[in-house]
């Protein structure tokens, strides 16, 4: 068995190079003093210029096998990275600039949360607000293709030395969503906890500038994504999509729970009926319950909450979100008067809240 000493690792480590410079490891000075031997296992430091460094990965693995190559082949190496710059701290408001965080949420997929979103966005910026939007349904994004802006890629601008992403902007939005950065023919298959750290660079790396309202687009029931938002931001509301049904309207009351539980305390601005009739072009004056009436009002009415708008069934709506041009766009329709006046009553709840109630703090999550 080779018995290993430092001069054998810091002459293996002399034949890697860096590729920044072409210098080996050893004339850039990259090996931290702290390397550590004991028997065939080896650990030691490499200090790289900073975090984003792309050659990181490479560098360390070309490392390993020098040291296996040249030392021993049944070494145990362990190599850790440090930097000689470290990232800018984050700041302790991580959106000093944004005055209110509306969540909107569902109970369960296929109400018609992620339409009613894009077009309440939409009516908030014709309202004269500034307005920003984040897709947060990171296995499902959707607003890309809403706003018609697949083909787009956000760049990164430098701002006060840090890297920032700077949002798509479009119909007075400014938008932001992990579809920009995957395939959209390819399913994201990410554990949770790499979903909430992508969702999290979402909100903390992107210049996001001054905004009135800062709308999250929310995935269907409760899940990381959520507690995830819920520790990163202090939401101002929360607003509820559900369909009359009584299976919408069940998934719904969790979903409620959840945003009132004691220890997230985000108030509910209301609720939306998204769906709540039918009316035939050719019998304007009909109405057909498809899914049920009254069944968001009900629930409304037991939590003391208001209704912020009632969203016909109508095909148009589905076809200008598939175009690209959600139904908002054009004020003057039934869909689209109903939009700007659920955007209205939004509004009045968030000044209403906003009277009434201290700002939302993030959840703290005490490990014990």
């Amino acid at each position: 068995m080779t018995t290993i000493y430092p001069a054998l690792i810091h002459q293996a480590l002399a034949t890697v190079r860096y590729p920044g410079n072409g210098k080996s490891i050893m004339e850039n000075e990259m090996l931290e003093d702290d390397l550590r031997i004991d028997g065939m296992k080896v650990s030691f430091s490499l200090i790289f210029p900073k975090p984003t460094d792309p050659f990181r990965k490479s560098v360390v693995k070309a490392a390993e096998a020098a040291i296996k190559m040249y030392v021993d082949k049944d070494c145990k190496v362990t190599i850790s990275e440090k930097y000689a710059t470290a990232l800018p701290p984050e700041p302790d408001n991580l959106l000093p600039n944004v005055k209110n965080i509306v969540a909107v949420s569902s109970g369960k997929g296929g109400v018609g949360k992620s339409t009613v979103t894009a077009n309440l966005a939409i009516a908030l910026a014709k309202l004269g607000y500034r307005v920003g939007l984040l897709d947060a349904d990171i296995f499902g994004p959707s607003m890309p293709k809403m706003f018609q802006v697949e083909e787009e890629r956000p760049y990164v601008e430098q701002v006060e030395g840090r890297d920032l992403i700077v949002p798509v902007e479009k119909y007075g939005v400014k938008l932001l969503s992990i579809g920009f950065f995957v395939n959209p023919d390819e399913a994201t298959l990410w554990r949770g906890g790499m979903a909430s750290n992508a969702l999290k660079q979402l909100i903390t790396d992107t210049k996001w500038g001054g905004l009135d309202y800062f709308i999250l687009d929310t995935p269907p029931g409760t899940s990381d994504i959520h507690l995830t938002l819920l520790q990163t931001l202090g939401i101002t509301g929360a607003v509820i999509v559900s369909t009359p049904q009584q299976v919408a309207l069940a998934d719904a009351r969790k979903g409620i729970n959840m945003y009132m539980n004691d220890k997230v305390n985000v108030p509910i601005l209301g609720l939306v009926e998204n769906m709540s009739w039918f009316t035939p072009a050719e019998h304007p004056s009909e109405r057909y319950y498809i899914f049920g009436k009254d069944g968001v009002s009900q629930l409304a009415n037991d939590l003391n909450v208001p209704v912020l708008g009632q969203i016909p069934l109508v095909s148009s709506i589905c076809d200008d979100c598939d175009n690209g041009t959600p139904s908002v766009l054009d004020a003057g329709s039934p869909a689209g008067m109903a939009y700007m006046q659920l955007a209205a009553k939004v509004v009045t709840q968030v000044d209403k809240r906003n009277v009434e109630r201290e700002a939302t703090k993030p959840v703290e999550v005490t490990k014990k």
